[in-house]
């Protein structure tokens, strides 16, 4: 498929990010909003691993200070096509400004230029992208 107004300065890793923002909107017909962070995570885990997409769940990352590593780490929901983090959330108000911090955050320590906020918590879904 070609789209002659694609601008990768804007939409860096569009296809991938098609691709991730389709299995959400199936997900999110099936089950439903609504439900807990976990029960998504598992349908796009499902949903990954039947479509072979290339997937790493819960992804750690050390944090250097100077000369030694911090012993906290951040964990990505996801990193899918190790291109793009996934967040997942299931919040009734929406997607909230720390966790778009919270997203900016795992794209400065991951290398991944975007970043996808998927909210599963309404009745309209809510994606955010954010690119680093």
């Amino acid at each position: 498929m070609s789209n002659k107004n694609f601008d990768p300065e804007n939409y860096p890793l569009q296809r991938e990010t098609d691709t991730i923002i389709k299995y959400g909107i199936e997900i999110h017909k099936t089950p439903g909003p609504g439900f807990l962070e976990i029960l998504y995570k598992d349908a796009f885990e499902y949903e990954f691993g039947k479509n072979a997409i290339w997937y790493d769940r819960e992804r750690r990352y050390k944090i250097q200070y100077k000369d030694v590593v911090l012993p906290h780490q951040f964990q990505a929901d996801f990193v899918v096509f190790d291109t793009v983090i996934l967040e997942i959330k299931a919040k009734e108000g929406g997607v909230a400004e720390e966790d778009l911090a919270q997203t900016i955050n795992y794209l400065k320590c991951s290398g991944c230029k975007v970043g996808l906020i998927l909210n599963f918590g309404k009745m309209k879904r809510r994606i955010k992208q954010v690119s680093f």
